[in-house]
């Protein structure tokens, strides 16, 4: 139990680890959510503060979830992989929680993809890979990065029930992938209207 309090604790506080609204704060003295989409990401922080900027929230964002896995990974070790591996979907659940509703910020954050890719990246290099592909070719055949995102979280937990990780890894992937898509309903509802940002039109 204490390893499971850890993992989850120590994902939800790296993952709350805000880039775009401390960034937002310190360099433009304002709160990203009061700009573009009030959405505090990597994407709105380009559409806000432009590509530098986005780059560095992105990036940093990634990095923290890279980090909180590898701590886990470091942490806890062990012999009975199953149960190892549930660590580290859990862990990366919290850096998505933490990310999405940091309770410094009213529980209003972000969207959590560019932590979704760290995290990924050394979860599972087979799921990050095709998880990168899904979310780079999806955009660029629809034009909408909300559309490649779903694509990216879909792929994630198709890719982890195909490659047989325990039901309560797919579980939570699965929940990941259903978080990421209630967080872009709004983005849906703008594609169907014809008012969302395409991806030419943010850059």
């Amino acid at each position: 139990m204490l390893k499971i309090l850890i993992s989850a604790f120590t994902g939800y506080l790296f993952g709350s680890f805000q880039t775009s609204y401390l960034l937002g704060k310190v360099m433009k003295k304002g709160d990203i959510r009061d700009y573009g989409n009030g959405n505090a990401g990597a994407s709105n922080t380009v559409m806000a503060f432009g590509w530098k900027y986005g780059i560095a929230v992105g990036f940093i964002d990634m990095l923290k979830a890279v980090l909180s896995i590898l701590l886990i990974k470091y942490l806890f070790v062990t012999g009975d992989t199953g149960y190892f591996t549930f660590l580290i979907y859990l862990n990366c659940l919290c850096i998505i929680l933490g990310h999405n509703f940091p309770f410094y910020m009213n529980f209003k954050g972000g969207k959590g993809t560019a932590s979704l890719i760290g995290a990924l990246l050394v979860l599972d290099i087979k799921i990050a890979i095709v998880g990168i592909i899904a979310i780079i070719l999806v955009t660029l055949i629809t034009r909408y990065i909300a559309i490649g995102t779903m694509a990216l979280v879909l792929s994630f937990a198709v890719s982890t029930a195909l490659l047989n990780y325990s039901i309560s890894c797919i579980i939570i992937a699965a929940l990941i992938a259903l978080m990421s898509l209630i967080k872009h309903l709004p983005n849906i509802k703008r594609i169907i209207k014809g008012t969302e940002t395409k991806l030419e039109e943010s850059l």
